[in-house]
């Protein structure tokens, strides 16, 4: 059986062997491990649950009591404020009274009303003012003659006492006497009005201000629990603080509720204001009363709720709120927590479960990508070894990585490489031995035809010059003479490309070179509709050439532009020095270009484009090229044009001092 299976996975393939190797190895410990951490995390998430469920309920009741607080405290200020507020509303109408007084005067000193005309608006203006619901304004002397009010106007009250048995009239005057320009006093006395049908006293507060111009005392009244004390308001407040904390959920069935120490429910979902004394546990345990004699703890008590079969488990929470002497409790029912923690549970296992699935998906996933990476390059190697074996020794391996892989795709290329050198030299050897070859042939050739070519050039050209140009004949005999010299360069265009000289190198200044060629060849019959533009470098370094070969080199590249460019164009000739060994010469046109499939073969001898060229003259000049041991390139654009770029070894100091 061991036998089969691993004869099985023998005859895999190198990722399905991994696959079938290492995903055992990733699950089974996962699984191990998965169960046992679920364990752990559901035994510490009971704990943790249960005891976060009993912070939580200590938590409301803390809650509740700081809310409680808070509605105590804000009132408190709320009041203070609101006394403060009101002092300074009294103060208010008070200064506004006595502006209107004092406007009413000021009418009387320009001569515009009487005294008593000014007086008795201002009477007038200062009863229409109302002061809370029961407060008003009232003017008097200082010997205590009411001049303005509502109700007593012309009385004298000097000798009025409040309920305390206080002389107050008596007293404001005396400060009022005594009070610096400006000054708004203040006085509280306990005042009980029987036309308002005050059973009891209320504190009463008064604003006033001394007028001397006509010696009034101007004061704004008013009660003070009409002023801040707002019981509507505050009845709304507490409704709010009881909706708070009624609708604070406490688990599912859980609520917070408060009684005071009298066993009255103050705040309860459904039995506010009932008394719930004398009540007890379903054991018969008096649990309400043992809450009101501790006021702070903890209590767990069977409590059987209406609809519940049986009785559960309650543990109540419950602190004491001391300003109102009122017990906050937080109860809620114990297998409530435990639901949470079993809840807790059903999710670790449902997630281990999740988790090891995907994880798993995550493992296969991960060992075929890492199988892909060992077998990828494994696999091009393949491909390209089998592209060699066809005879392809161009095809290189893709080298990404430093390890036996890469340095196994290292050394094919290196074989390869070293497999191309040799096709090329068997290659070159075997086209030197053409050239020689072709170099005899044509000596022989150009010898045998040279010599009828000439005789025929040589009565062309005599019966060109007996013939008139208007005679007919005279055009066939221009043929002849111009077909025989395109005959005569073809042969030797044959030889020089057989037998090209060594070049004699010689210092020389390429610019000048350049200068004198580009000159000549600009009057060139292929050149008569093209514009050659010259950008030399200055003091450009000089080159170690055979002035003559690169006359023909550049010639030839000349003219082929402007064989380019038929219906005229623009040849840019420049010289630039391309860093310390090499100078640039480049030929760039803006003719019609060369077809991107052409690029790979327009320097193979006898490959032309051209109707009548020889395909010889980008052969003959890469040749002179690589003779000065420069190079050459050329990038074109159908439609754009051409740029043939030539590279020479430039003449350094080390070269000059040789």
């Amino acid at each position: 059986m061991a036998v089969t299976i691993f004869s099985f996975i023998n005859d895999l393939k190198i990722r399905w062997k991994l696959l079938v190797v290492v995903l055992p190895l990733v699950i089974l410990p996962l699984f191990v491990v998965g169960a046992v951490v679920g364990y752990i995390s559901y035994e510490q998430a009971y704990r943790g649950v249960t005891q976060a469920s009993k912070d939580d309920l200590d938590h409301m009741a803390r809650f509740s009591i700081d809310l409680l607080d808070s509605h105590y405290q804000q009132f408190q200020v709320y009041k203070k404020d609101k006394k403060k507020v009101i002092r300074e509303e009294l103060e208010t109408l008070t200064n506004l009274a006595y502006n209107l007084v004092e406007s009413q005067h000021n009418q009387y000193r320009s001569g515009q009303i009487s005294l008593e005309q000014a007086q008795h608006e201002a009477r007038n203006g200062l009863k229409r003012v109302n002061v809370g619901e029961t407060g008003y304004i009232f003017a008097m002397n200082t010997d205590g003659l009411l001049k303005a009010h509502i109700a007593r106007e012309g009385e004298n009250i000097y000798d009025e006492q409040d309920e305390s048995g206080r002389y107050f009239i008596r007293a404001m005057i005396q400060t009022a006497l005594r009070s610096e320009p400006g000054e708004v006093l203040f006085m509280v006395y306990p005042w009980r009005n029987e036309v308002l049908g005050d059973r009891y006293p209320r504190q009463k507060i008064a604003a006033y201000r001394y007028f001397p111009q006509w010696d009034w005392i101007i004061a704004t009244t008013g009660y003070l629990e009409e002023t801040y004390e707002d019981l509507d308001f505050e009845r709304r407040s507490m409704e709010d603080l009881k909706q708070k904390i009624k609708s604070k959920n406490v688990g599912r069935t859980g609520y917070i509720y408060c009684m005071d120490l009298e066993g009255t429910l103050t705040i309860h979902p459904d039995e506010e204001g009932n008394n719930i004394v004398d009540a007890v546990d379903f054991s018969g345990n008096p649990f309400i009363q043992e809450m009101i004699e501790n006021r702070n703890g903890w209590i767990r008590y069977p409590w059987r709720n209406v609809g519940d079969e049986l009785p559960r488990m309650k543990i109540v929470r419950y602190r004491y709120f001391k300003p109102w002497d009122w017990i906050v409790a937080v109860g809620s029912y114990e297998d409530e927590f435990f639901q949470e923690a079993r809840k807790i549970k059903t999710g670790i296992i449902s997630s281990l479960l999740v988790i090891t699935f995907f994880v798993g998906l995550i493992a296969v996933f991960m060992v075929f990508l890492a199988s892909q990476v060992l077998t990828i390059p494994i696999t091009r190697m393949m491909d390209a070894i089998r592209q060699v074996r066809k005879g392809r020794l161009d095809v290189h391996m893709k080298v990404d990585s430093r390890d036996e892989l890469g340095e196994l795709a290292e050394a094919f290329n290196q074989m390869a490489e070293r497999l191309k050198r040799n096709q090329e030299m068997e290659a070159s050897l075997a086209q030197q031995g053409k050239m020689a070859s072709l170099g005899v042939l044509s000596s022989g050739v150009a010898h045998e035809i040279n010599n009828p070519l000439g005789v025929i050039l040589g009565y062309a050209a005599y019966l060109e010059g007996k013939l008139d140009q208007d005679d007919p004949k005279f055009k066939y005999v221009h043929e002849i003479k111009r077909e025989s010299k395109r005959c005569k360069k073809i042969v030797q265009d044959l030889l020089n490309y057989a037998r090209t000289p060594r070049p004699d190198l010689r210092e020389t200044d390429l610019n000048v070179l350049l200068g004198q060629i580009v000159d000549f060849a600009a009057n060139h019959t292929d050149m008569h509709n093209v514009k050659v533009r010259k950008e030399f470098t200055p003091h450009l370094a000089p080159v170690r050439i055979d002035g003559d070969q690169i006359r023909q080199v550049a010639i030839n590249l000349i003219l082929n532009a402007g064989a380019a460019m038929p219906e005229g164009g623009q040849l840019t000739v420049s010289t630039r020095r391309a860093g310390d060994d090499w100078v640039e010469l480049v030929f760039a046109d803006t003719g019609a270009g060369i077809p991107a499939e052409y690029l790979e073969k327009i320097f193979e001898p006898f490959f032309t484009t051209r109707p009548k060229g020889t395909g010889l003259g980008l052969a003959i000049t890469r040749q002179i090229i690589e003779l000065h041991h420069g190079e050459i390139r050329i990038d074109s654009t159908p439609g754009q044009g051409t740029t043939v770029v030539i590279w020479l070894p430039a003449v350094t100091g080390e070269d000059q001092e040789e």
